[in-house]
């Protein structure tokens, strides 16, 4: 339960150990290393043989370039390698290695009690793929028409130019030109993703799925319409999740399925058998520092946040010290790693990293590590490691009044984890005004008094058990500091 996620950006972490490395050069070593620091799954993003043939075409579009220079000053055009999700096919790329060089890094993996995750696009193809020129009936086709009226979303198949298609898309957003629709209303096409799934099943321990609610029937209707019905297309009975999932878990229980999923569908796609799903409204409330938004959102059902993948950064986002500035971003580290749920991490997160590179670039600039980010994650990922933190049973509390027209408690989040009689007292002062609150929690002592060892700080006090049963711990906390408290016996 609450497992730890490192995301790895698979093509440009790789160089770290030559420019020409492959998975089979890595060091057990880095592996170790993560799995000391409490992680529990390692999701290589970007493994599978992408479509070079695309590159020339759509990854040099003035708003690529702009983000290329903005991130890498000196970038030069053989840095740009493609999106990893524009999929030629799902072999290993060969960049990387060969499939036994996966099956072997899987086994290494496992040999550290580590899991492995992989990558699975349900939604499209790129535009160049091998799927495409062998099987273009799985794809979404459009006509002459469509493609007069909406060039940017359909295009001439580059293997046949007699042959109409549409790129993959978020009905929200303008159609990704290096891709192409999958059909979620063929069951060829469905039968041939589920193939591809369970290829995929044998070779690591779970899949993170990309934009996972696009594949649902109500979605893929709603946003394909006018081409559907244009193709005499019907709605399946069935949801793909449901069928592909179910397959899977026939041959392997304890697969991992993690949806990338937004437009609150997140509790729809668990329910359909997914066990985690992405949690950016929580992102989303920390940006905005609501607290009394996080606090709602954590009273939502604990089936719901026991399956829900909380995160700061990622190979989308805006790296978090830039997105929150700093201390911001540790107490929001603190927060998402002290709830349940996934507590999912990227590449360069722990060592403080500013720099979002575009996932079409095959190199990072150089970013030396922020010494005080890269202590706090030490410390505050050496605490949650504990067996606590991991299967414990996570109880929100409420904030009261320390006194007086005194409301700075409504700036305070708390929390407590509970093993036994082994408890952790968990205190975020979210703002950015010093607050003060008092905290009710059960102590399990006969005695007058217990210790509170703050597991952040480095300090300890000693506090009247009557006090805390009534009025409560008092807490006084700077802008955006937390306690850890360890709550146990005087000795």
């Amino acid at each position: 339960m609450n497992p730890k996620l490192y995301e790895i950006n698979t093509r440009v972490w790789i160089k770290q150990f030559g420019e020409q490395a492959k998975l089979s050069d890595v060091p057990i070593d880095y592996f170790k290393n993560l799995k000391s620091k409490g992680i529990d799954i390692i999701w290589l993003m970007g493994v599978w043989k992408t479509c070079d043939s695309l590159i020339e075409k759509y990854c040099f579009t003035p708003e690529l370039i702009s983000e290329y220079a903005k991130a890498l000053a000196d970038w030069k055009k053989e840095d740009v390698i493609g999106s990893p999700f524009a999929i030629d096919e799902y072999k290993i790329n060969p960049k990387l290695g060969t499939e036994d060089d996966i099956k072997n890094l899987r086994e290494k993996l496992n040999s550290l009690d580590l899991k492995l995750l992989l990558d699975f696009v349900p939604n499209h193809c790129g535009a160049g793929s091998r799927y495409l020129k062998e099987h273009p009936e799985y794809f979404l086709a459009g006509d002459s028409e469509l493609l007069v009226k909406d060039e940017f979303t359909f295009f001439k198949s580059p293997f046949d130019e007699s042959k109409i298609f549409a790129h993959g898309r978020d009905p929200f957003f303008p159609a990704w030109e290096d891709t192409v629709q999958l059909n979620y209303f063929n069951e060829d096409t469905i039968n041939f993703m589920i193939g591809n799934l369970l290829k995929i099943s044998r070779l690591c321990d779970g899949v993170r799925c990309d934009m996972a609610m696009l594949e649902l029937n109500n979605v893929f209707e709603n946003t394909w319409l006018g081409v559907l019905n244009n193709q005499k297309y019907s709605k399946p009975a069935a949801e793909f999740w449901i069928e592909a999932i179910n397959k899977v878990r026939d041959k392997n229980p304890d697969f991992i399925f993690l949806a990338e999923a937004y437009w609150d569908l997140e509790w729809r796609l668990q329910q359909l058998g997914f066990d985690f799903t992405y949690d950016k409204k929580l992102t989303d409330r920390l940006i905005s520092k609501s607290v009394s938004d996080i606090k709602a959102h954590l009273y939502a059902e604990k089936t719901y946040q026991q399956k829900s993948t909380r995160f700061l950064e990622n190979h989308d986002e805006i790296r978090a010290v830039e997105k929150f500035g700093i201390k911001e971003s540790l107490a929001a580290a603190v927060l998402i790693s002290t709830i349940e749920g996934m507590r999912f991490y990227f590449d360069g997160q722990f060592e403080g990293n500013h720099i979002k590179v575009p996932i079409q670039l095959g190199r990072k600039p150089e970013e030396k590590p922020n010494v005080m980010v890269e202590q706090f994650y030490r410390k505050i990922l050496d605490i949650t490691k504990e067996n606590i933190f991991c299967v414990g049973e996570w109880l929100i509390l409420n904030t009261l009044s320390a006194g007086g027209s005194n409301n700075s408690y409504e700036n305070i989040l708390a929390w407590q984890w509970k093993l036994g009689n082994d408890l952790r007292i968990v205190v975020i002062n979210y703002s950015d005004y010093t607050s003060q609150c008092r905290l009710m929690f059960q102590v399990f002592s006969n005695k007058a008094e217990v210790v509170l060892t703050d597991l952040i700080n480095d300090a300890e006090y000693i506090r009247a058990v009557d006090e805390i049963n009534n009025p409560g711990l008092f807490v006084e906390l700077k802008s955006y500091q937390s306690h850890i408290f360890k709550v146990s016996e005087i000795v």
